[in-house]
């Protein structure tokens, strides 16, 4: 495999082992990642996320296996690698003494780009993550979000087809978390091919197509957040009523599920397993033949953070290996 013309996989992580003396901190992962799709990488504190990104990156050279970034292999073509892809780091690359335009205008000429070329490029950029109004501004006056913003415009100046991005929303607010989701949205919608590490559990769900969990250097389970949240536990049905003498009429209603019922009288909540709408139909029929007054009804899926956790035993953890990208 040679090009991107050859296959329609934009990513492949083929038995990747990387060894570190006796510690094997990646051992055996596979994964492939259709172009114009987001693989979320995810895993506890020094799982081996990092680690796999960059061996396929080609900062790092694997013990074991190969990958193969736009059918490009990272042990026999790492220049044809480094040139399909873009690659942010957990922190911003950028110089802050420069301007915006500067730092666009400086890694554009490390990359060859020609004069007039770089303009329109650089122009389209700024304007692409709104920061045509803070082009000649020195990039320490930046914003946390317009930095990353800037660093991801910067990783992209070659267009690459596949992009590399370890935490690109750590430090942001949600609000600048949001906007940069819109902008990684625009971009696999225009085509490229993200692969993510990210400790935010709602940006792998709001962004990811496919999910990697790795925990230990394997990979202990993947699919997409739905099959995730499907495996780690059933739907369960949430009634919550307006009086807390009908706790106990409700949650009788809902033993006819068949299923254990939960009783939270605080919240005057009751929670049972449910087999999704048509048992939330069914338990609506109910309440309205019984009278009793209800405040809400629904269903609650387990979120990735419960699925995380069920896998690895801990919660989303807010910095991975020691080794960065940087």
């Amino acid at each position: 495999m040679t090009s991107t013309e050859s296959s329609d996989l934009a990513i492949e992580a083929v038995d990747l082992v990387k060894r570190f003396g006796d510690f094997t901190a990646v051992d055996g992962v596979s994964f492939a990642v259709p172009r114009g799709t987001v693989l979320g990488l995810l895993g506890p504190n020094g799982a081996g996320k990092t680690t796999t990104v960059r061996m396929m990156t080609t900062l790092s050279e694997p013990t074991a296996g190969t990958a193969r970034v736009a059918g490009y292999d990272v042990r026999t073509q790492p220049d044809e690698v480094r040139r399909s892809m873009g690659l942010t780091g957990q922190a911003a690359s950028v110089d802050e003494i420069l301007t915006g335009r500067e730092n666009i205008n400086m890694i554009g000429g490390l990359y060859g780009i020609g004069r007039k070329e770089l303009r329109a490029r650089g122009d389209q950029l700024l304007e692409q993550f709104s920061l045509t109004e803070a082009a000649n501004k020195p990039v320490k006056d930046y914003s946390g979000g317009m930095r990353r913003r800037l660093d991801l415009a910067v990783s992209l100046l070659a267009a690459p087809p596949v992009l590399f991005l370890d935490e690109p929303t750590t430090g942001l607010d949600p609000h600048a978390r949001s906007d940069l989701w819109e902008v990684l949205r625009d971009l696999v919608n225009e085509g490229t091919t993200l692969l993510l590490t990210t400790q935010y559990l709602e940006e792998a769900d709001q962004l990811a197509d496919e999910i990697v969990v790795i925990d230990h250097g394997k990979i202990i389970e993947q699919g997409t957040a739905l099959q995730l949240k499907e495996r780690a536990g059933a739907a369960a049905l949430v009634l919550t009523v307006s009086h807390t003498e009908d706790l106990a009429a409700a949650a009788e209603l809902l033993r006819r599920t068949g299923n254990e019922v939960h009783i939270e009288e605080g919240p005057r909540r009751v929670t049972v397993a449910a087999n999704g709408l048509k048992d939330l139909t069914t338990a609506a029929g109910w309440l309205d033949e019984s009278g009793i007054e209800v405040d809400d009804l629904g269903l609650a899926r387990p979120s990735l953070d419960d699925v995380f956790l069920s896998l690895t035993g801990k919660r989303a953890e807010s910095d991975d290996e020691q080794e960065s990208l940087a």
